[in-house]
């Protein structure tokens, strides 16, 4: 990943973080879906709502598609409104990720009382998912 594309993630974040300061927590998700979008669109930020993705079988695009919440410059972004994240919410995410090949997704939840945001990496290599942090972002960029 790059410099530019963890600062990608970031820009989404913060406009995540705006959202949240301005509504607070505990409305509904597609309430949540509109204000990001304003935001994002007010920063600049393309980005599409409720992206279709489509799913492949060896090759074969199959008739079945998952809508992810929003699609920015590459990055998978799920939205939740929700008392906290479970397992399941990270799975969703994840099989997003892998059936498109992107290489990085964004976990948002505004149930909490502060906004939540997890930022993964995929590796296709490993077939394995890196939450980034404040401790190991660093090490996944390359051109520090």
């Amino acid at each position: 990943m790059t410099k530019l594309e963890y600062q990608q993630i970031y820009d989404i974040v913060g406009a995540a973080m705006e959202v949240h300061h301005v509504l607070g927590r505990g409305l509904e998700e597609p309430i949540y879906q509109e204000a990001l979008k304003m935001e994002l669109e007010d920063r600049g930020i393309l980005a599409e709502r409720e992206k279709r993705l489509s799913l492949f079988y060896k090759g074969r695009r199959m008739d079945k598609t998952y809508l992810a919440d929003f699609y920015c410059n590459g990055i998978i972004v799920e939205l939740k409104s929700c008392s906290s994240l479970v397992p399941e919410h990270r799975a969703q995410l994840f099989n997003y990720m892998r059936i498109t090949k992107a290489e990085r997704g964004i976990l948002i939840n505004f149930g909490e009382p502060s906004l939540r945001a997890e930022r993964y990496l995929y590796s296709f290599q490993d077939n394995d998912f890196i939450l980034l942090s404040k401790d190991n972002y660093k090490d996944y960029i390359i051109d520090l």
